[in-house]
């Protein structure tokens, strides 16, 4: 099971024999919780220093997130330089640069060390205006990119995209992989010598530093929780965190576009590519808000400017934002030494989930690290306190006011397959979804995380929260936290 309704291009790669789940009681120096780029990064830095490591992944390794993507590794990430200007200053952008250079440097030195095939290759990361009034922004980061120390350089000749475009940045020598290829190479490089993988070993809790899977007991000296979204009910971090869900198609094509590009604009239109398959991602929203066809605007767009022979996948993912758009990086709760965690990748989770490997293994082993504190998961940002406000107000609006809205329908008799919809039942709610065979599955719209009302997502065929992104299937299965308990199954009407 992934978190997309299609699968990824890049989880054809997947063997198909998975490694075994854990079993039995174990003992190792560092547990790792998540079998994703944060987790295995961290996971290979701390075997490196002489640690027994585990990794315990809910599923397949690289089946989250990370084998979700759009498989860019750079240092140029649209606008989030000005952006992290304008909320916390020249340094922290800096350092925020500092840390995506030396996670590019990073990945390509663990390809060559560890000799992972993944189908690496360098290529310009691109930030550029689709539309005249994103020139402005463009403009911006030029700027600010400059006053980090990124040597960009701007202008529009030499982008390659089969459309005009108004002005434009560029980074050379970013790097675009095979994720799922990269991510299998790091886990091989983890197994073995005192240090384990296991997958489809999902962990239910964590007492101390003792982590139980529903098969198996670690007890460790140190863990870190590498799940993306912080998976632990402690740290509130699901008060200070907002979820966005992208989509993404690949569609074998005449010429696809080499460059990492990314426009400014909203929608924002995402470029790059694998062989001879363009991968276009974009139609960002909030988890659990209304999206009307987005995998069709992105063919619509594809077909617009390429020669499109056919459309082979289509995914999306979901990637966490801080409320003042830092990562989060460091301990679980303030003053822990014991307990680890990493998020808020702001959508550019295989260069910040590396870089994050690179504090969490420097925390885990008490090496300093100047990085720390601009990345620690409880600094405050006063300028930030009133979107942190915001967002926790809208949500509790959305907990009060799903419950007034009146059901979608009385039964489902006229429900077609592949669709869902809300059903009155008594006093309360039942999700209902009819699937291609034409049975029935119904669900409490009730989130287990704190009590929302899950809604409905045509596009992926899943049950969304809007208030902290959880998300679960048609059968009420957990596909994405914060959320650990599945949705109650109720008889469809």
């Amino acid at each position: 099971m992934t978190t997309t309704a299609d699968q990824s291009l890049w989880l054809t790669a997947l063997p198909a024999q998975p490694r075994p789940p854990l079993t039995g009681q174990h003992t190792f120096d560092v547990a790792v919780v998540g079998g994703g780029i944060t987790g295995l990064t961290t996971a290979l830095l701390l075997k490196r220093r002489g640690l027994r490591v585990v990794v315990l992944e809910a599923g397949r390794v690289a089946s989250g997130v990370s084998g979700n993507n759009t498989a860019k590794v750079t240092a140029l990430q649209a606008t989030v330089y000005s952006q992290i200007r304008s909320r916390h200053g020249l340094g922290a952008a800096t350092d925020y640069a500092t840390a995506s250079v030396a996670a590019v440097a990073q990945v390509a030195e663990l390809v060559r060390s560890e000799n992972i095939d993944c189908d690496l290759r360098r290529s310009p990361a691109v930030t550029y205006a689709y539309a005249e009034d994103e020139v402005r922004d463009v403009d911006h980061e030029l700027i600010t990119a400059r006053q980090v120390g990124l040597p960009v350089r701007s202008g529009t000749t030499d982008v390659d995209l089969p459309f005009p475009v108004h002005a434009a940045i560029r980074l050379d020598d970013q790097i675009a992989l095979h994720p799922v290829k990269y991510l299998l190479g790091l886990a091989g490089a983890v197994d073995g010598d005192g240090s384990l993988v296991y997958e489809n070993s999902r962990v239910v809790e964590v007492k101390g530093t003792s982590v139980h899977t529903e098969g198996g007991r670690v007890d460790a000296s140190q863990v870190v929780i590498a799940t993306h979204f912080p998976m632990l009910d402690r740290g509130l971090y699901f008060a200070r965190l907002e979820l966005t869900r992208a989509y993404c198609v690949a569609a074998r094509v005449k010429n696809p576009t080499q460059a990492l590009a990314i426009s400014t604009g909203s929608p924002s239109w995402s470029v790059s590519a694998y062989g001879d398959q363009l991968i276009l991602a974009g139609q960002s929203h909030s988890t659990g808000k209304p999206v009307v066809e987005p995998y069709r605007r992105l063919e619509d767009f594809a077909r617009q400017h390429w020669q499109v022979e056919e459309i082979t996948h289509r995914w999306s993912a979901q990637d966490p934002t801080a409320y003042d758009h830092l990562p989060m990086i460091g301990g679980y709760t303030p003053g822990s030494d014991t307990l680890f965690t990493a998020t808020g990748y702001m959508k550019w989770g295989l260069t910040s989930g590396t870089f994050a490997a690179s504090l969490l293994a420097d925390l885990v082993t008490g090496k300093p690290n100047d990085l720390a504190a601009r990345f620690s998961p409880h600094r405050m940002s006063l300028k930030s306190l009133p979107d942190l406000v915001k967002k926790n107000a809208e949500v509790a609006v959305q907990m009060v006011g799903d419950r007034v809205m009146p059901a979608a329908a009385t039964s489902s008799e006229d429900l077609r397959p592949g669709q869902g919809h809300v059903v009155r039942d008594g006093a309360g709610k039942t999700g209902v979804y009819r699937d291609a065979e034409g049975t029935l599955h119904g669900v409490s719209l009730r989130c287990t995380h704190l009590g929302c009302l899950v809604r409905f997502n045509a596009a992926e065929h899943s049950w969304d929260c809007p208030c902290h992104g959880s998300r679960f299937d048609v059968d009420g299965t957990v596909l994405e936290g914060p959320a650990t308990r599945p949705l109650q199954r109720k008889k469809p009407r």
